[in-house]
This record gives structure tokens, C-alpha cells and sequence, in this order.
């Protein structure tokens, strides 16, 4: 049996403003994502309420059969 392997996410996105955020390995940090020239900031003003609802699965089970992440 083998070890499960530890996933992270890579974009993020606040329910209230908008703002959307992809995690940048070299820099290892989350930065501010560009669509169309434009940052997608949202309100600066805003306390971020990102989407994490539970359905992200932090393990990849290697060793189950039909297992699907």
C-alpha cells in the first residue's frame, strides 16, 4: 500500500469580492491573478471569504481503486 500524496490548491476565489488569487511556487505566495491586462483585486476593503466549501480532497490516494480527485 502506498503513502497518499499531499495535494494543494492553486487558485482561489473570494465569494464576496471577486478577487482571484493563484499560488506562485517560485515566489511561494499567493499573488493576484490577470485577466485581460487587469488585476482581478476586488475591494480592497474587503475581509476575503474564500472557497473553501470542502469538496477540495488534500490527499491523493494512490492506492485506491477508481479513486477520482
Amino acid at each position: 500500500m502506498t503513502e497518499p500524496t499531499l495535494r494543494t490548491p492553486t487558485e482561489r476565489t473570494c465569494e464576496r469580492c471577486g478577487r482571484v488569487e493563484r499560488w506562485d511556487g517560485v515566489e511561494t505566495t499567493w499573488t493576484v491573478v490577470e485577466e485581460d491586462g487587469e488585476k482581478q483585486v476586488g475591494s480592497r476593503y474587503c475581509i476575503h471569504e474564500w472557497d473553501i466549501n470542502g469538496t477540495f480532497a488534500p490527499f491523493e490516494d494512490e492506492g485506491a481503486d477508481g479513486a477520482q480527485v
